[in-house]
């Protein structure tokens, strides 16, 4: 199973969703996962990024391996910077003990990195892909057969959506805990 996973920020609260599909080009997703996790506020630590996001990220390849096998897992970011310069993904491959491929998908170039450009849906803005345990050409060509007509996939825009839609500052649209898992 492929996962693309995504991670929000609100008030004192962390919204991870998961999103899980068999083939690059599937158009819908097989399962859906939103955690949202209570958190004390923690500044943000400039060059350290991954410590803040990386145990969510855990948390959902670990909550979708309770019944499904997860091979790749597809971030929102950079798995390398520049060359051997570890980014988000990369921390997630090494802490995932290598056993699975991430890919990361990021909006944005990294300056002097080695990301491929993607581009998808007519957009003059590429999409930047970087990989480990996977050839980052073979992700690149991947992410670009994925499912959906514009610049972002389908299933990657899923899961930032509803990471999004579980911030929202009003309780009542708030979900706590595990929810919207589907099969």
């Amino acid at each position: 199973m492929l996962i693309a996973v995504d991670v929000q920020y609100a008030e004192l609260a962390v919204v991870t969703a998961a999103v899980g599909f068999v083939a690059w080009s599937d158009p819908t997703s097989m399962l859906e996962s939103v955690v949202r996790t209570a958190v004390t506020a923690e500044a943000y630590q400039p060059g350290v990024f991954y410590k803040r996001e990386l145990p969510f990220l855990l948390d959902a390849v670990a909550l979708v391996e309770q019944r499904h096998l997860v091979e790749t897992v597809i971030v929102d970011g950079h798995v390398w910077l520049r060359d051997g310069e570890p980014g988000l993904g990369a921390r997630l491959y090494e802490a995932l003990g290598a056993r699975k491929a991430v890919v990361g998908v990021a909006k944005a170039a990294f300056a002097r990195g080695n990301a491929i450009p993607v581009r998808r849906g007519g957009s003059g803005r590429p999409l930047f892909v970087t990989a480990a345990g996977m050839n980052p050409h073979q992700a690149a060509q991947l992410v670009r057969r994925m499912h959906g007509p514009h610049r972002l996939p389908t299933l990657l825009k899923r899961a930032d959506d509803l990471a999004r839609e579980r911030t929202a500052p009003d309780p009542t649209k708030a979900l706590i805990g595990r929810t919207g898992y589907r099969r």
